[in-house]
């Protein structure tokens, strides 16, 4: 089993839209900081915690940046592309006719 939270898996993260991506990252840095400062501090009760929150940190970088690459599908942008997929042919059916009667009435003239 992986450390780190069980709510941040890699599954899980998969469903997050990247805006709560950058919310949890952002979250995650912030406890990162406490954490640290905790430790340096010589309050911190559990080491391991800095670690988990260190590798959730990547998780998310991870995920982030698949994203950007195409390798990893974003939930909030695959809809859209559907449904725009979806509309496309119904206009490219269209530019031929029309390109076809450019050419009739060009043909008349």
């Amino acid at each position: 089993m992986a450390i780190g939270s069980k709510e941040l898996r890699t599954p899980d993260l998969d469903t997050f839209d990247n805006e709560r991506l950058v919310d949890e990252l952002r979250k995650a840095k912030e406890e990162l900081f406490n954490l640290r400062f905790q430790s340096a501090t010589g309050q911190l009760e559990s080491h391991g915690r800095l670690r988990a929150v260190k590798r959730d940190i990547a998780r998310i970088y991870t995920v982030i940046r698949e994203r950007e690459l195409g390798i990893r599908a974003t939930p909030v942008a695959a809809a859209p592309a559907a449904k725009a997929a979806a509309k496309a042919p119904a206009k490219k059916t269209a530019a031929p006719a029309d390109a076809e009667s450019a050419e009739t009435s060009e043909e008349t003239k």
